[in-house]
């Protein structure tokens, strides 16, 4: 999907992204600033949750950093005036810091989210908002592709926090009226992904390891099978949900064609890479706590409504990963 013309309407918007230093946050800016949007964006820094100034290099004079965290009511409520689009990206994203620190996952994924839309309702109660969810709410899957009519049941806490941010968000649309939509990401993976440990995603450990010529750890027996966005198919999800009506007061998987196998996923990337290699390794027991085994998303909903669905494979977009941190590699590498 062209991001150039999906990025037309949002021309002379105020927007602000949560989260916005970030993976799919600094995308989404990146692409909106070319498109001569008006764009703020929130991040706290935090080391743990991702967000990287590099990310904006190249941009950073024609966006609005605020650095600040969403627990802040009182910069919320001053930052939401004003703004046409609220695309609200931040988030603890680890499972296992989830289960590790349950209460500052709560904190971030369930009642800052509140507090966010708590500022809109009273200080902007027009402006859109689309807000970033996850496949991760459904659990272990009972039958796959993975509808939105799936029932919701979480393996971890990340996944109830989720799934709290995602119904206030649903609440406020249907009591107050706002303009709400939800995207549920599925493995989304790409250039500014979190790549120095698997907070984000294992994806991003795992290409750092491919090009460092390191193991790629493969838990369990590897055949568990997965889909996988490119972010630049997210970050058009986004610039749909947030410019048509027809996505307002919708919930909509994303996902990918292409339903791969761990094992099969390590390979090809050390085969795309030329460096590293695979070794398959028994579960450690708190990740195998936790895992749902095979996922991968039926995304026709999206399909009917918006029109999106997935244009990158996963070799291109690997192939295109893989250059990104061949060249910025040393930004990203930090902390590990």
């Amino acid at each position: 999907m062209n991001l150039g013309e999906l990025a037309v309407p949002f021309a002379g918007k105020r927007i602000l992204i949560t989260g916005g230093l970030g993976f799919i946050g600094s995308n989404l800016a990146r692409t909106l600033v070319e498109a001569d949007a008006k764009v703020t964006v929130v991040d706290s820094l935090i080391p743990e949750y991702g967000g990287v100034l590099h990310n904006i290099t190249g941009i950073e004079d024609h966006v609005r950093v605020n650095i600040s965290d969403v627990r802040d009511e009182h910069s919320l409520r001053f930052l939401v005036r004003g703004q046409d689009v609220l695309f609200n990206l931040a988030g603890q994203t680890s499972h296992l810091d989830s289960m590790r620190d349950p209460y500052t996952d709560l904190e971030i994924n369930g009642r800052a989210q509140l507090s966010i839309l708590e500022a809109c309702r009273h200080g902007n109660p027009d402006v859109r908002i689309v807000f970033a969810s996850t496949r991760q709410i459904y659990g272990r899957p009972q039958r796959v592709p993975v509808a939105e009519d799936h029932p919701i049941a979480p393996v971890d806490v990340n996944g109830i926090n989720k799934t709290a941010g995602e119904w206030f968000h649903r609440l406020y649309g249907d009591v107050y009226g706002l303009h709400t939509s939800v995207l549920r990401l599925t493995n989304t993976y790409g250039p500014r992904m979190r790549v120095r440990d698997a907070r984000q995603t294992f994806l991003g450990v795992w290409i750092r390891r491919a090009l460092e010529d390191d193991v790629i750890e493969v838990y369990g027996d590897g055949r568990q099978r997965r889909d996988f966005t490119y972010v630049d198919d997210a970050v058009a999800a986004f610039l749909l949900a947030g410019a048509e009506d027809a996505a307002v007061g919708g919930v909509f998987n994303l996902g990918g064609d292409e339903h791969i196998s761990l094992a099969e996923l390590a390979d090809l990337l050390v085969g795309l890479a030329g460096s590293g290699s695979v070794r398959v390794v028994p579960f450690p027991p708190d990740r195998k706590a936790i895992d749902i085994g095979d996922f991968y998303a039926d995304y026709g909903k999206i399909e009917r409504a918006l029109g999106w669905r997935p244009s990158i494979g996963l070799t291109s977009g690997l192939e295109r990963t893989l250059a990104y941190y061949r060249e910025h590699g040393d930004h990203y590498w930090v902390g590990v």
